[in-house]
């Protein structure tokens, strides 16, 4: 076979100089046609769109034809040609072609519908279907988005622990990392296992955040942002929960609530807008084909500015539509931690866009936020979007040595986890902020997906680590 240099299809179908000799090389996904010629769908990932290679059968050997089929790898030498066909203007008159991998019969990814958990089976080969080409396409654009964004903004990338060797002590939701015998565990006379034997001579676990060790670089950086994998050992089988997904936590020295919710907003506002941009065709594939409101929702989302509703005034909202009659599954009361439905009530019903709630009670949030004047809430921050629900959750940090003290000590965490913590409030503190991003989420969103299992390639959830 003639060498030519590779176009991937994606350049190739922008090409116009009809009459060039080409080569592509990608997978079959159909072919069709008569007795004299075979049109060949083929695709090389680089882009939602096939190019079609017409196949005048008089030219080639038969033997080698019968191995292209649907799943094959080939390659082609042709002449660029104006397609006659609707669909797109370009396509190959094939001149060369070499099978460089035949496909088996049992190949599962026929040409057919198939669900949702059917091709979570095959996770191996999902990504070759036109839905996970468009998704991990997307999950890439929107790394590179969040990248630009905090690049843009004057924000260093700071690589946080996936290890940490905090004592762990009540925190049931951490995966345990150790090189230890399991079978052959040490234990002291209470029955407590010695860990000081072990890799970090104590005992040690996949981190569930970066925020804490994120501070410490604002504090150092002015603006971080942290981008990497977590781990929660959550027993939860939702489609919104993963065991393994990836956070994005920027964290920013002298920014008060305000502007930890205008970041907030500009932020998602950008990546929703360089989808958009760069990944139109994908986002309209999934549009046309799951989710008809997916493209509008999206736009929806950069044309409003998001509603601020302190806790207490959406508590009243809520309470109000259960006195109307609207039925929620799960209470509603002043000091309930919100669930989805709520939160989706208030963004989808209410106010019909995004909400940023504010203010909540400090018994339902974590100890390091910021206590308000009142006594009873703190300066958190939750994200709210139709269709998930929360999609950030963040806060102004508690600046105060002694409030954060006070907090740590009612909430007995174990002083011996938290000393280089508090460090930082003794020595320049300042006021911060800072929130998570679940990757993941923000995926579920873009891609009008409906389970979170379905925008990471593969899913780690309980008794399913697959592959």
């Amino acid at each position: 076979m003639e060498k030519i240099s590779r176009t991937k299809i994606v350049d190739l179908l922008k090409r116009r100089d009809f009459g060039a000799m080409v080569n592509v090389k990608g997978w079959v996904r159909t072919r069709r046609g008569s007795k004299q010629v075979n049109f060949i769908a083929l695709n090389d990932g680089s882009t939602i769109n096939n190019v079609q290679i017409v196949v005048d059968l008089a030219n080639f050997d038969e033997e080698m034809l019968k191995q292209i089929t649907t799943g094959a790898c080939i390659s082609v030498n042709g002449e660029l040609t104006e397609s006659i066909g609707s669909g797109q203007a370009a396509e190959i008159q094939a001149r060369e072609i070499e099978v460089l991998g035949t496909c088996d019969n049992t190949y599962p990814l026929q040409k057919k519908g198939h669900t949702m958990e059917f091709l979570r089976e095959i996770a191996h080969l999902r990504p070759r279907t036109n839905t996970f080409g468009a998704v991990f396409r997307i999950r890439h654009n929107m790394a590179i988005a969040i990248h630009k964004f905090f690049h843009e903004r004057g924000f260093f990338y700071f690589h946080t622990p996936i290890i940490t060797a905090s004592d762990c002590e009540g925190a049931g939701q951490m995966f345990q990392v150790t090189t230890k015998n399991l079978y052959d565990l040490k234990k002291d006379e209470n029955g407590a296992i010695i860990y000081e034997d072990d890799f970090f001579g104590k005992q040690a676990s996949l981190t569930v955040s970066g925020q804490l060790e994120g501070e410490l670089a604002a504090t150092a950086l002015g603006a971080i942002y942290t981008f990497g994998p977590t781990f929660r050992a959550e027993n939860s089988n939702t489609p919104r929960h993963l065991a393994e997904f990836w956070m994005i936590e920027p964290e920013v020295a002298f920014n008060d609530i305000t502007d930890n919710m205008d970041l907030a907003e500009d932020f998602i506002k950008y990546c929703v807008r360089w989808a958009l941009d760069n990944c139109y065709d994908d986002v309209k594939f999934l549009n046309d084909m799951f989710d008809k409101g997916l493209i509008e929702r999206l736009q929806g989302v950069l044309k409003e500015d998001f509603v601020r509703l302190p806790y207490t005034e959406g508590i009243k909202i809520l309470e109000e539509a259960v006195a109307k009659g609207h039925k929620f599954e799960f209470p509603v009361y002043w000091g309930v931690d919100l669930a989805s439905e709520h939160e989706r009530y208030l963004v989808e019903d209410h106010f019909k866009r995004p909400v940023i709630l504010t203010d909540y009670p400090k018994e339902i949030k974590a100890f390091y936020m910021k206590q308000n004047e009142d006594g009873k809430t703190v300066r958190a921050m939750d994200v709210l979007f139709p269709k998930i629900g929360e999609i950030i959750g963040g806060s102004e940090r508690e600046a105060d040595y002694d409030k954060l003290m006070t907090r740590i000590q009612e909430l007995e965490i174990p002083m011996k986890d938290m000393w280089w913590y508090l460090d930082t409030r003794k020595f320049g503190s300042c006021p911060h902020s800072g929130f998570g991003l679940g990757f993941e989420r923000l995926l579920l969103f873009v891609t009008g997906m409906t389970n979170i299992r379905d925008v990471i390639p593969f899913p780690r959830t309980p008794r399913n680590a697959e592959f």
